[in-house]
């Protein structure tokens, strides 16, 4: 059965050589789970990523979001709401594979100021409150956190053993981040927030 929130699954897959690993590269908007120790990679501006796993069987996951930006509205605006069904969509599917709610750790990245465009809205810190905010209500423990400040980052992140790497990106020489979480922002402005996602307890 083809659940509706399977299609943001991260579908880059390759065999990174540094690292001697199956891994997944997850763009804004997409989030991957695994029960098989692969590496998940993601390079973060405004954007913020939720790196959550099972402590005891390993089975972790990564997803990659951004807060549309809802002029300010009150808390359960649709921006919240788009927030929360990022983070059930990683958690559910974790707990789908196996995980036990009652073993989630997490480790939060991102929300950087780095394009003039964004950092006037504040979207950066937007995102990140929002994740510890989530985190906090769920009782779901940050052991690591590396979020705010004005540079992108990349994170590698060893979801059996929950080894992050974290490379500050000082200098990028492309454009590509910025087009890609200019695009997905975008696209936010002009989607609808999924419907209610059934929990796995």
């Amino acid at each position: 059965m083809q659940h509706a929130y399977d299609e943001n699954l991260a579908a880059n897959r390759y065999y990174d050589r540094n690292f001697q690993s199956d891994a997944a590269k997850i763009l804004p908007g997409e989030y991957f789970v695994s029960n098989q120790g692969m590496l998940l990679v993601t390079v973060l501006g405004s954007c913020v990523a939720a790196c959550i796993r099972d402590v005891d069987s390993g089975i972790g996951g990564m997803n990659h979001f951004m807060l549309p930006d809802d002029g300010g509205r009150d808390v359960m605006s649709t921006s919240a709401r788009y927030g929360t069904y990022a983070m059930e969509v990683l958690i559910n599917h974790l707990l789908k594979l196996g995980a036990r709610r009652n073993r989630l750790e997490a480790k939060v990245f991102g929300g950087g100021a780095v394009m003039a465009s964004l950092s006037s809205s504040n979207v950066g810190a937007r995102n990140a409150e929002f994740v510890l905010d989530y985190l906090k209500t769920e009782n779901i423990p940050i052991v690591a956190k590396d979020l705010l400040d004005s540079y992108p980052r990349k994170v590698y992140y060893f979801s059996a053993t929950g080894r992050v790497l974290v490379k500050k990106l000082h200098r990028v020489h492309n454009e590509t981040l910025f087009d890609r979480e200019r695009d997905y922002k975008g696209r936010l402005a002009g989607g609808k927030v999924e419907g209610d996602v059934e929990l796995f307890i």
